[in-house]
């Protein structure tokens, strides 16, 4: 009981953000034909990956090296989608919907604990960023896949944007659960029009360097 007590809205985030990106490394690793550990780890990466390079570039111990709860979400989600692995590889969009809501979630968790660590706003943004997109770009290494941050579709300018937001409403003093639920949301609409109605930021190429 008291240790429910003790979990914050934080913790819940970043729960929840780690069960969906789990799930969308798992997902992408069983289109790639991985074995059952391959999977767990391109899962547990993808999860977990974002935080490390946070918390590490913040000077703190990575979150999962604390707490053994967070490889044990990652299993549940391999166990997730063992268990429902041909509803998930027919409906193709069951990956972007997993790898946005952990984009989303992790952006606000990786805000929140920058800005609670008593880094500035800028640099807040920047470790949203970095926790919300890092861990889709181990994942997408690993399986041999251009990451999706350096492809055409908008990915990690979602979290600049949603951090952005974040920010703004919390300098106007908005209360913090709302403050989450607004910006979180701020990220999955960016994304889902970007990839609905093909938005893309202008490449630099052959083109523009003869220009």
């Amino acid at each position: 009981m008291n240790l429910l007590m003790n979990i914050t809205v934080l913790d819940v985030l970043e729960f929840l953000g780690t069960y969906a990106f789990a799930v969308s490394g798992i997902r992408l690793a069983a289109g790639k034909n991985f074995d059952y550990f391959g999977a767990y780890v391109i899962g547990m990466v993808t999860a977990v990956g974002g935080g490390t390079m946070r918390d590490m570039m913040l000077g703190m111990s990575p979150f999962w090296m604390t707490n053994p709860i967070y490889l044990v979400e990652s299993f549940v989600a391999f166990l997730t989608v063992l268990s429902f692995n041909k509803v998930l590889v027919k409906h193709n969009e069951s990956l972007f919907l997993f790898d946005t809501l952990g984009l989303a979630l992790f952006t606000i968790v990786g805000l929140e604990k920058t800005l609670q660590a008593g880094f500035p706003w800028w640099t807040a943004i920047i470790m949203g960023t970095f926790t919300g997109a890092a861990g889709g770009v181990f994942r997408d290494v690993l399986i041999n896949e251009v990451p999706l941050i350096f492809r055409k579709e908008i990915y990690a300018l979602a979290c600049v944007i949603g951090g952005n937001v974040f920010i703004l409403l919390n300098f106007f003093g908005l209360e913090t659960s709302i403050n989450e639920i607004i910006s979180g949301i701020s990220v999955l609409l960016v994304r889902y029009l970007a990839v609905a109605h093909h938005i893309s930021l202008p490449k630099l190429g052959k083109e523009q360097a003869e220009e």
